[in-house]
């Protein structure tokens, strides 16, 4: 997926508002309950105490239970799956964080349904006759808000504005500010320049005032390319190149995303966030189409269990079991098939996405291709499907999905040796390719794979390493498993070597439906997600090309020959499967699924209470 700013936030201990945060945490009807229940068992005591020998009358005391004040809200109960590491649209690079961060921030344009681009904080926008300047038209009843975590009020602090736009990119940009998805925004004149500088560097201001984004007024924001790039709406939809609010930032430095200290310009707002407990984000009443927005209070507790989730679910406990929540087990799939409510609620369907196993290329044993390929090529990616994962998937055999501009997933020339329609052959190739790096049947091989703690990942896992083990039996396969965060910090491709496993798992989903977001923005030598360290000078040269290239039917070759060096000549990584929606909804919830962009629009949603209520015999 994507990764997570490695620095490790700054402690809030310093901050002023710290007394009253650490309130915060405990609701206030736990108080007020509190209060009650010492006063209620001083009056049980005296009411104990005969009156033969107080002279006093002894009383019962009545301890009356407030009403929540959220009970009449609409809420749409889920669990999160993971702790976002951030919800800094600078910082984020993972599903779980983005998420949380497009329904409570907006930027220049947005997707609809169909991942088409639509306005957005723009009303509409230009291109210039030679490709590079794009102008942005702004709209200017979108405001920032604050929400005041004792009163629950909410403020506005004045329209967004271009000047907003200009600086969240800036900062973006700024290598003080550390994105690791900055590379995303190269096409812009001065992007790679100014983040790839040195900020102690005597031309550093004039590489500030050099970059190609400006504000000619409080309306309009221009941008400047380095060449054509027809994409360039769906870049300035994505959350790294979103207004940030610069007061809020400047004046809490990186505690500016707690709830409590945050400004935000979209439907809603972070109303709690007990880390790797729990998250709630709340309706913005000032928000230009609140009255649209149905659903008040959206989150729950950060569970990482699908099992348990799943419980919770069947139990009406939660409404849904899909992002930034947990898929349903692998071990129900088909339990939820046979059963005449569960396969009503179930949801599958086709997914951007691609779940893989990276090397790093680094690392030995694995800076050998020749073991790359072996590893890859051992993987019963048919039989993984049938039997453990069971929701539709496809077998994969390059990086970018069907359905992105650029892909060769229907190109059996890229990746036939992980494909093959006999297994036993891939197993004999791989075998093959051992003995030639001086590790006949996996003599002298000890590896690690590493995932995310997640049961599904878990499974997927160890069926991986039952067949390496049978394919080279001399090996050692050795499973380790580590919470989110510090995963993606170990990943980081600035981390050391020495820290990271040998393999390791994750899964990239679109952020615009088009091959430069998978093969250039994640393995360019240059990119901050370049997990495996891949560095090849010819790959990066071909989607280098293909960025800025006008004619389509040019792109797509450009693209095939890039994975052809990137799957069949270097074996970076083993891709396994194509996703596919694996959900879970509950009948009284009406969704908007945006695919293939993270972040469905809980605004756009809507919940029958009445059948929700029934369902829980409230």
């Amino acid at each position: 997926m994507r990764v997570a700013k490695s620095e490790p936030k700054q402690q809030l201990a310093q901050q002023p508002h710290t007394v009253r945060k650490q309130l915060q945490k405990i609701p206030v009807w736990g108080w007020i309950l509190g209060v009650l229940t010492v006063l209620g068992g001083l009056g049980a005591c005296n009411a104990s105490l005969s009156p033969s020998t107080t002279g006093a009358i002894a009383t019962a005391t009545t301890v009356v239970t407030p009403k929540d004040p959220d009970t009449d809200r609409i809420t749409l109960d889920t669990v999160i799956r993971d702790e976002p590491p951030s919800l800094d649209p600078a910082l984020a690079t993972d599903s779980a964080s983005i998420f949380f961060i497009r329904q409570m921030f907006v930027g220049l344009t947005g997707f609809n349904q169909d991942a088409n681009v639509i306005p957005s904080l723009a009303t509409n926008w230009a291109v210039s006759d030679n490709g590079l300047e794009w102008t942005f038209y702004l709209r200017d009843d979108i405001n920032w808000v604050y929400r005041n975590p004792d009163t629950g009020k909410f403020t506005s602090l004045g329209a967004v504005t271009a000047h907003d736009v200009v600086y969240g990119v800036t900062r973006t940009l700024d290598p003080r500010t550390a994105s690791d998805y900055a590379y995303v925004t190269y096409v812009i004149e001065g992007a790679a320049e100014l983040n790839t500088a040195n900020p102690q560097a005597d031309n550093f201001e004039e590489l500030l005032a050099g970059l190609g984004v400006s504000a000619p007024d409080d309306k309009t924001v221009v941008f400047r390319l380095k060449k054509p790039a027809a994409y360039f709406p769906s870049i300035a939809g994505m959350w790294v190149t979103f207004p940030q609010p610069r007061a809020a930032i400047e004046q809490w430095g990186d505690a500016w995303t707690e709830a409590g200290l945050i400004v935000t310009n979209g439907p809603y707002t972070l109303r709690q966030w007990d880390h790797n407990a729990s998250i709630i984000i709340e309706k913005n009443p000032l928000w230009i189409n609140a009255n649209d927005v149905q659903i008040e209070l959206f989150g729950g507790p950060i569970i990482q269990e699908a099992s348990t989730a799943m419980a919770m679910y069947e139990n009406n406990q939660i409404d849904m079991m899909a992002d930034p929540g947990l898929s349903p087990p692998l071990l129900d799939i088909e339990r939820i098939q046979a059963d005449a409510h569960l396969s009503r609620e179930l949801y599958i369907a086709p997914r951007l996405c691609t779940y893989y196993y990276g090397f790093i290329n680094t690392k030995p044993p694995f800076d050998n291709p020749l073991i790359r390929k072996a590893f890859a090529a051992a993987i019963d990616r048919a039989t993984l499907i049938k039997d453990v994962i069971k929701g539709g998937q496809r077998p994969a055999h390059s990086f970018a999905p069907p359905g992105i501009f650029g892909n060769v997933a229907n190109d059996m020339d890229i990746g036939d040796y992980l494909i093959e329609t006999n297994y036993a052959d891939q197993v004999t190739q791989a075998r093959q390719w051992l003995a030639e790096a001086g590790h006949s049947e996996g003599e002298g091989l000890a590896v690690v794979l590493r995932h995310n703690t997640s049961e599904a990942h878990a499974q997927i896992a160890q069926a991986v390493q039952t067949m390496w083990q049978e394919a080279f039996p001399r090996a050692q396969v050795t499973i380790e498993a580590q919470e989110w965060a510090k995963y993606l910090s170990t990943l980081n491709p600035d981390s050391p070597d020495k820290d990271k496993p040998n393999i390791y798992r994750l899964g990239w989903c679109a952020d615009y439906p088009d091959a430069n977001n998978w093969l250039n923005d994640v393995f360019n030598s240059k990119s901050g997600s370049n997990y495996a360290r891949y560095n090849n000078p010819e790959f990066d040269a071909l989607v280098e090309e293909a960025a800025f290239e006008a004619d389509p039917a040019k792109r797509r070759e450009l693209y095939r020959q890039a994975e052809d060096i990137f799957i069949n000549q270097d074996a970076a990584i083993a891709p396994i499967f194509y996703y596919s929606y694996n959900r879970l909804y509950k009948p009284w919830l009406t969704k908007v699924v945006i695919s293939p962009v993270i972040g469905d629009p809980i605004a756009e949603w809507r919940i029958d209470r009445e059948a929700k209520n029934a369902a829980r015999g409230e």
